[in-house]
């Protein structure tokens, strides 16, 4: 006996020993579940990386804050990014890569309203939730699709127009010129403009399209001053905001300008020049020296995570981080209401989320089939650049 129980043990003890291990090989991948993806597509390169870097930070923070409180259904979030160049094109192939190989469960997209309603067919097809965090073209959420994936945590362009022709009338506007950026985001406010203002009975004195491209807006801004235009209402981002700012400045031309929110995804301060803080625009929200405790929160985090963030100043486009921030929150919530990550289950949990206190607003059943936007005209607020810094602007100012 003493003699073959030895030799026994030596035998058994590998059997044991493999046993054991693949006992903790299971335990262990039932307790690492994989990550849960969710992606971003959007402009991370050319004239609207800010923009694109400011919608990758909040839902960054947002992120960093589910997975710190366990994650969602018990897994942690994960975000790919993917870079559109503000190309349709390159957009919808993007989004089609983030769905069909990241297999990411809520798309997230971008600046260019071009590019996102390009992606709107893919998301309604692939049956995953596309949520828009920028682009503000009423179409892409009025998509007319029956069955309905996409939704925004951002401005839009009908009820901005409304916002916009009502700020004009309150500060003396009678017969205001549009310049608008020569793609459908223009086209969309060129409408959504046209129905405001025939709403109050009141004319406009003509419309004249930009181009990104454009140098030089003189000619399109000396047609509207010949019409008698007293108020410009723009659309455009950045690059072609700024040249038509210049052009009013070589014209001597001092007219109001009311325009939606694209100076403030980049460096339009700098663009501009000095008359910047003359053009007023609408956001969703701005970062001050003193926010409420979630905004104070969030620019404390977002200073130690990015340590170039040191004032102010250096959060802008607020709207980007704010947008995407909520945004990831809500969409959050409808994945654990879900109880999984399947497409159509996560486009009814965005239905069936009831409360968020988010950083824009405190939202109470945001998304209903037949409303897939979360914010409306009393979100929006105006603001101008004073110093490269966003600045809420006082009534009637």
């Amino acid at each position: 006996m003493a003699t073959w129980l030895p030799n026994l043990q030596r035998l058994l003890f590998p059997v044991a020993a493999a046993a054991t291990l693949n006992l903790a090989m299971i335990h262990g991948a039932q307790a690492v579940e994989p990550p849960i993806k969710v992606g971003l597509v959007a402009a991370l390169s050319g004239q609207s990386a800010k923009s694109g870097e400011a919608l990758t930070r909040g839902l960054t923070m947002a992120i960093n804050e589910v997975n710190a409180s366990g994650g969602v259904l018990g897994r942690q979030l994960e975000l790919v990014r993917r870079d559109d160049e503000s190309n349709p094109s390159k957009g919808m192939l993007a989004a089609r890569e983030l769905v069909q190989r990241e297999k990411v469960t809520v798309l997230f997209g971008g600046l260019d309203t071009p590019v996102s309603l390009a992606i709107v067919p893919l998301a309604n097809q692939l049956k995953v939730p596309f949520m828009g965090i920028w682009a503000a073209g009423t179409k892409i959420t009025e998509n007319g699709a029956t069955d309905n994936y996409v939704f925004r945590v951002s401005a839009v362009d009908e009820l901005v127009d409304e916002a916009l022709v009502q700020y004009g009338v309150d500060n003396g506007m009678k017969k205001p010129g549009m310049i608008l950026i020569n793609n459908p985001w223009g086209e969309s406010n060129e409408a959504g403009f046209k129905r405001a203002l025939e709403k109050r009975s009141l004319a406009n004195a003509g419309v004249e399209r930009i181009q990104d491209s454009d140098l030089d807006v003189v000619p399109q801004l000396t047609r509207l001053k010949n019409a008698g235009a007293d108020t410009l209402l723009m659309v455009g981002n950045v690059g072609p905001s700024a040249q038509v700012v210049k052009s009013l400045d070589r014209m001597g031309w001092d007219v109001p300008v009311v325009s939606h929110w694209g100076p403030a995804g980049g460096r339009f301060g700098e663009l501009a020049g000095p008359n910047a803080s003359k053009v007023h625009f609408i956001q969703t929200y701005v970062f001050t020296e003193h926010n409420g405790a979630k905004g104070d929160a969030l620019l404390a985090a977002l200073k130690t995570a990015y340590p170039q963030i040191k004032t102010v100043a250096d959060v802008t486009p607020a709207v980007g981080i704010a947008n995407a921030y909520d945004a990831l929150h809500l969409a959050a919530q409808a994945i654990e209401k879900a109880g999984t990550t399947q497409g159509p289950a996560v486009r009814d949990g965005f239905y069936a989320v009831t409360d968020y206190d988010g950083l824009i607003k405190h939202y109470k059943q945001p998304f209903s089939p037949s409303k897939h936007d979360a914010l409306g005209p009393d979100d929006y607020i105006f603001t101008h650049f004073v110093n490269d810094q966003i600045v809420p602007l006082k009534p009637q100012e």
